[in-house]
């Protein structure tokens, strides 16, 4: 993701040195502040996932199943296939270089 800011500028800020007895000091005080805003660039794929994450009512998560899941190791019912997670690590093994 890149960021590119732009146009970031503090304000100015001009304050006359105090002035002598009898003059009202508020009057002859300048303040001059000049504002420009800042901006953010996105780039084209940081849009996309925006726009993907926006658009998605689903979460990626299934709840229900991880509640299931939870459930069912807590009560010592969920059963581990160890042939099944045998063939995944095969298939894993022979993805690596």
């Amino acid at each position: 993701m890149a960021i590119e800011i732009t146009g970031r500028t503090s304000g100015l800020t001009t304050i006359s040195p105090p002035l002598k007895s009898g003059v009202d000091a508020e009057k002859k005080v300048a303040v001059a502040n000049t504002e420009e805003s800042d901006s953010v660039a996105l780039t084209a794929t940081t849009q996309e996932i925006k726009k993907t994450l926006s658009s998605s009512s689903s979460s990626p998560v299934d709840v229900d199943r991880v509640n299931a899941i939870k459930k069912s190791l807590a009560d010592g019912s969920y059963s581990i296939n160890a042939e099944q997670v045998a063939k995944k690590f095969m298939q894993f093994e022979r993805l690596m270089p």
